[in-house]
């Protein structure tokens, strides 16, 4: 069993690895055969070269887009786990309050983002702002109905034990949500970064301050492609990280008990 598990880890590792070689490579031929213009569509060693040229102010940009992202990120999940605990304890502010959060989910950043942005005077925390709005409904949800999906055997035999509020809250549904708020924290991560690069666009800010959208924008419109998708590239390198942050997480708190994680590992 041993040998079978560390060589579907190994394929688990080294397949997107190879496919990512392959299409690199693939983009490399393409670009070299053709003969396609750098500022049409740069080659895979024309973005490398500019990335290592610019690193220090790519990194620096990359530096306050994490930061923007993470506070964004700190303040939606502490926002939604409480706002998830009142819906539990209120089926009637639940009722009254979660259209409202549906409402902030489907309303476009882009639209609000430039009232937030007049209304809050300092620009990072308007970033800030914008970012933990895009951020924030999927904790609610998640969470939300993580507490609420519980086992009604164990439910009744709490009841017959006359456990309080606080007791079921702590040793039923708590456990009974990790998986769900867990599952809140990867897509919640995701949309704060996203969030914090759409605030970023729309605010425009530049100088020492400035994160990587800035630098899109300027790189476009001094027509370095190259430039352009290096920062893109570090956005992507950024979700990616996020992300595996967030399923590491999970697994450390979920993996020696929950079968979602259990039955991965069997």
């Amino acid at each position: 069993m041993k040998p079978l598990m560390q060589s579907e880890r190994f394929v688990r590792f080294a397949a997107p690895l190879i496919v990512g070689a392959i299409l690199v490579g693939g983009w490399e031929f393409a670009c070299r055969h053709w003969q396609v213009p750098v500022f049409l569509f740069p080659k895979p060693s024309d973005i490398a070269n500019s990335l290592m040229g610019d690193a220090p102010t790519l990194l620096a940009a990359l530096w306050v887009t994490m930061r923007i992202t993470f506070q964004a990120f700190f303040c939606a999940v502490v926002l939604g786990t409480l706002i998830a605990f009142v819906f539990v304890q209120s089926r009637f502010l639940e009722i009254s309050l979660f259209p409202y959060a549906v409402l902030l989910q489907v309303t476009p950043v882009v639209a609000v983002a430039p009232l937030i942005i007049i209304l809050v005077k300092n620009t990072q925390a308007a970033l800030t702002v914008c970012a933990t709005l895009v951020a924030l409904f999927p904790m609610i949800s998640n969470t939300t109905i993580g507490l609420r999906s519980v086992d009604q055997g164990l439910a009744n035999l709490f009841r017959m034990n006359r456990a309080g509020r606080t007791a079921t809250l702590l040793r039923l549904r708590i456990p009974s949500a990790l998986p769900f708020f867990f599952a809140g924290l990867r897509i919640s991560s995701g949309l704060a970064l996203i969030g914090a690069v759409v605030a970023e666009f729309v605010a425009g800010t530049g100088g020492r301050g400035s994160g990587l959208a800035y630098e899109i924008l300027q790189s476009g419109f001094q027509l370095d492609i190259p430039r352009m998708f290096a920062a893109l590239f570090l956005i992507a390198l950024a979700g990616v990280s996020l992300f595996l942050l967030m399923a590491w997480l999970s697994k450390l708190a979920l993996g020696g008990w929950h079968e979602s994680e259990v039955a991965r590992e069997s």
